[in-house]
């Protein structure tokens, strides 16, 4: 998932101010997707298939 030199970065950082890693990272997942989601919203005359014109396709 990360390469060695952001792997160290990420440590270094949640260590400077205490954070915990595994909670960083899924919020910053989270605030990605819904942000691209937000962005991607449909609209009335969208044609393209979306995530929410699509049909069980996972």
């Amino acid at each position: 998932m990360l390469n060695h030199r952001e792997m160290h970065a990420l440590n270094a950082y949640c260590e400077r101010y205490r954070i915990s890693k595994s909670k960083f990272m899924r919020e910053a997942i989270m605030k990605t997707i819904l942000k691209r989601f937000d962005e991607d919203y449909p609209s009335l005359f969208e044609d393209e298939p979306n995530l929410f014109n699509q049909r069980n396709r996972l």
